[in-house]
C-alpha cells in the first residue's frame, strides 16, 4: 500500500469518568516530545497550582476551565502527534452517557479506538457501550487499555478477568481485530515505553502497537466513488470536475458513468495542484476532465460502470440522534451525503437499540444519544453503499431545516427495495419478484387479533436435533389451543414432506429452508395466529432475517438447550447414530455448525427442566409481554 495510506492514524479515545483517559493522552504526548516548552511551563505552573508536585498530565488534554474546576472533560478535543514512524489525530471523546454523540462524532473517521477501563472498577456499562460504538461505526480496530495497574498491584489474575469479560461481550458484535494492553498512563507503564513491573505481560507497549497496526482493513480501495464538489470552467472552454476521492482508484482512459443520470463517457486528465498524475487513489484531492461534454454538478458521482452503488430514494439506515429535539418524522430533514444535498423525511421508525444489552425496542420517537434503524426518504435520489463496505458512501448526517443544526448521524444498510410494502404495512425486506407491486393486506391483522382476544406472535424454537423442540412446540400449541388461542405449528420434519422437499442440508439449502418457512410464518402471523416454528435453523443470521419481517415485540426465539451426549442418548430419529455410521454426512452439531442465538428471548433447557415446566414459562413470558389476552392468560 502506498506510504501516504499509512502515515496517519486517526484513533479516538474514550472512557468513563476517572479512568484516567486524559492522563494516558497527555502521557503519549509527553512521551514523544509532543508538547511545546511553553504549554509545558504552563501546564507545571497548574499542577502547583491545585497543589500537586511535578507535571499533571491530564492537564494536556483538560482543555476547557470549567471541565478543570469540575474535575470532568465534557467536549471532544483533537490532539496531534507524531513519531519516525507514523503521524497521529487523537479525537479525545468524553465517556459519559450523555455525551453518546461527543463519541459518535469523533469516532466516525477513525481507524482506531482506544477504549480505557480502570483496572480497580473493571467493565462498566460505559465501557460495553463505547465498544458498540465503535462496532456500529465499523472502526477496525479497538483495543481496550487496562489502565491503573498499579492501583491492583500490577495483577494478572484482575488484567486476565478484564480480558475474559470484555471479549465475552465483543464477541457478540462482530468487531476485526480486538486486543487488550495493561498500562499505568500516570507512571508510563507500557504507554511509550515497556514496564518492568508487568513482567507477565509479552505484549507491545500501546505506542509500538500504534505505530504498527495495520490501517487497510477499513479503507476500500476497490469501488471507485468520486463525489462532485465543484466544477472548474474557464473562457477557454476548460471544464474540470473538482472533488476528493472518496474509494478506490481511477486513472486516465477509464470508462465511467455520471450518477444518478447514468451517462457514460471516459477520463481525459486527472490534475492536483502540482499538475497532471497518472492515478488518483482514495483520499486525493483532484480536478477530473471528461472526454465528452455532457452535464455533471455538484452532488453527482464518478463511477466505474460496471461497478455501481445504489441510486435511490429510499434507503434503510441506522441512525444516532445528536439533536436536543426529538425526532419528528413530519419534518423534512436536509439529508447531506458526500456532496449531495436533498430533503429527507423518516418515513417509518423501526426500533431502537439499547447499547447496553443490544436488545431492539419498539418506540415512537428518538432522544439525544439513542440509536435506532430506520427508513429515510429523499427527494432526489442518493448514490449509496452500505456503510460496512464503504464508510464515505454509506454515511450521511440530517440537518434541522429550522436551526440548522446537525441533528443526527447515520449509516445506511442498504437500500428499500421498492416492492416493500409502505410505512404501516408492517412487513419487514423480504425480495419479492420482479413487476410486482405491494397490495395491502385485506382485513388487517389488528381486526383479527382482536376478533381473536390475543395479539399474533412467531415462536421460533431453535436448537440441535433431539434437544426437544418439537416436543415443546407440541405441548405448548395444545395448551394455547385449550385456551382458545388461534394457532399454526410449523414443524420442520413435517415441511420437508411438502414445502421444503426439495432441499437438502447442505448450508445453501439450510438458509433457503429458513427462508421459506419465516415467509410462511409471516403470513400466518398476519392471519392473527401465534405461529410455532420448530427447526434446528442453524445460523444466527437466518433466524435474524426472519425476525426482520416482524414487528419489534412480536418475535420470540426460544433456544431449545441440551448437552449433545444427551441429544445423542435420545436421537429420537437416529439422526446421531445414522450419522456415526457415515449414512448422513451434514448433521448439525456433528458434521455441520450451530450458532446458538445470542439474545434469544427466552432459553430451555429440556436436560434440566421438564416439558411442563418450560411451557409454563413460556406462557408466562407471552402474558408479560401482552400477546395473550386477559381471557386466554389461565
Amino acid at each position: 500500500m502506498d506510504d501516504r495510506e499509512t502515515d496517519l492514524l486517526r484513533l479516538t479515545t474514550a472512557g468513563s469518568v476517572d479512568d484516567g483517559k486524559s492522563t494516558l493522552i497527555g502521557r503519549l504526548l509527553y512521551d514523544t516530545r509532543s508538547v511545546p516548552d511553553d504549554q509545558l511551563a504552563a501546564v507545571e505552573r497548574a499542577t502547583r497550582r491545585r497543589g500537586g508536585t511535578g507535571i499533571d498530565l491530564s492537564l494536556l488534554t483538560d482543555g476547557l476551565r470549567a471541565e478543570r474546576e469540575q474535575g470532568i472533560t465534557i467536549d471532544v478535543a483533537y490532539r496531534y502527534f507524531s513519531t519516525p514512524r507514523r503521524k497521529f489525530i487523537i479525537a479525545d471523546t468524553p465517556g459519559h452517557v450523555q455525551y453518546t454523540r461527543n463519541m459518535v462524532t469523533g469516532a466516525s473517521t477513525a481507524d482506531l479506538a482506544v477504549v480505557l477501563v480502570d483496572a480497580g472498577r473493571g467493565v462498566l456499562t460505559q465501557s460495553k457501550r463505547h465498544g458498540f460504538i465503535a462496532s456500529l461505526l465499523r472502526i477496525p480496530h479497538l483495543v481496550v487499555a487496562v489502565n491503573k495497574m498499579d492501583a491492583v498491584g500490577w495483577s494478572a489474575a484482575v488484567f486476565e478477568a478484564i480480558v475474559a469479560e470484555y471479549r465475552e461481550f465483543a464477541e457478540k458484535l462482530g468487531i476485526g481485530s480486538l486486543d487488550f494492553i495493561p498500562v499505568s498512563a500516570l507512571h508510563g507503564d507500557n504507554v511509550a515505553t515497556r514496564s518492568d513491573r508487568l513482567p507477565w505481560y509479552d505484549g507491545p507497549t500501546l505506542l509500538h502497537y500504534l505505530e504498527n497496526v495495520h490501517l487497510g482493513a477499513g479503507r476500500n480501495l476497490v469501488d471507485f466513488r468520486f463525489p462532485v464538489q465543484y466544477v472548474i470552467r474557464s473562457s477557454r472552454g476548460y471544464r474540470g470536475l473538482a472533488g476528493r476521492v472518496a474509494s478506490g482508484t481511477l486513472t486516465p482512459g477509464e470508462e465511467v458513468a455520471v450518477l444518478p443520470a447514468g451517462t457514460a463517457t471516459r477520463v481525459r486528465s486527472i490534475a492536483t495542484m502540482d499538475g497532471p498524475v497518472a492515478e488518483a487513489a482514495m483520499g486525493d484531492s483532484v480536478v477530473v476532465t471528461l472526454e465528452d461534454e455532457i452535464d455533471v454538478g455538484r452532488g453527482d458521482m464518478l463511477v466505474r460502470r460496471m461497478n455501481l452503488p445504489a441510486v435511490a430514494r429510499r434507503c434503510d439506515a441506522v441512525l444516532c440522534w445528536l439533536g436536543d429535539a426529538p425526532l419528528d418524522s413530519g419534518i423534512p430533514y436536509i439529508l447531506r451525503h458526500t456532496t449531495r444535498t436533498v430533503r429527507a423525511r423518516v418515513t417509518r421508525l423501526l426500533h431502537r437499540i439499547d447499547v447496553d444489552t443490544l436488545h431492539r425496542e419498539r418506540v415512537s420517537t428518538l432522544g439525544t444519544n439513542d440509536i435506532g434503524r430506520v427508513e429515510l426518504t429523499t427527494a432526489q435520489p442518493i448514490c449509496s453503499d452500505p456503510y460496512r463496505a464503504n464508510r464515505e458512501t454509506g454515511s450521511f448526517v440530517l440537518v434541522d431545516p429550522f436551526t440548522h443544526a446537525t441533528v443526527a448521524a447515520g449509516m445506511i444498510r442498504g437500500e428499500v427495495r421498492p416492492s416493500t410494502p409502505p410505512p404501516g404495512a408492517e412487513r419487514g425486506g423480504a425480495e419479492a419478484s420482479p413487476n410486482v407491486a405491494w397490495e395491502g393486506w385485506n382485513i388487517p391483522r389488528a381486526e383479527r387479533e382482536a376478533r381473536a382476544g390475543h395479539r399474533a406472535a412467531v415462536i421460533w424454537l431453535t436448537g440441535l436435533p433431539g434437544a426437544g423442540k418439537t416436543t415443546l412446540a407440541r405441548a405448548l400449541e395444545r395448551e394455547l389451543f385449550a385456551r382458545g388461542c388461534q394457532t399454526m405449528l410449523l414443524d420442520g420434519d413435517q415441511l420437508r414432506h411438502g414445502l421444503t422437499g426439495d432441499l437438502g442440508f447442505s448450508e445453501e439449502d439450510r438458509r433457503e429452508n429458513v427462508r421459506r418457512v419465516g415467509e410462511v410464518a409471516r403470513l400466518f402471523f398476519e392471519q392473527g395466529s401465534i405461529v410455532l416454528c420448530s427447526l434446528v435453523s442453524p445460523f444466527r443470521r437466518d433466524r435474524d432475517r426472519v425476525r426482520e419481517l416482524l414487528p419489534e415485540g412480536t418475535f420470540f426465539e426460544v433456544y431449545v438447550e441440551c448437552d449433545v451426549e444427551e441429544c445423542r442418548r435420545r436421537d429420537p430419529k437416529g439422526l446421531y447414530a445414522r450419522a456415526d455410521r457415515g449414512e448422513v454426512l451434514e448433521l448439525t452439531g456433528v458434521s455441520s455448525p450451530y450458532e446458538p442465538p445470542e439474545h434469544p428471548e427466552l432459553v430451555a433447557r429440556t436436560d434440566r427442566e421438564s416439558v411442563a415446566a418450560v411451557v409454563a414459562r413460556l406462557l408466562e413470558h407471552l402474558g408479560e409481554r401482552g400477546i395473550l389476552g386477559s381471557a386466554h392468560a389461565g
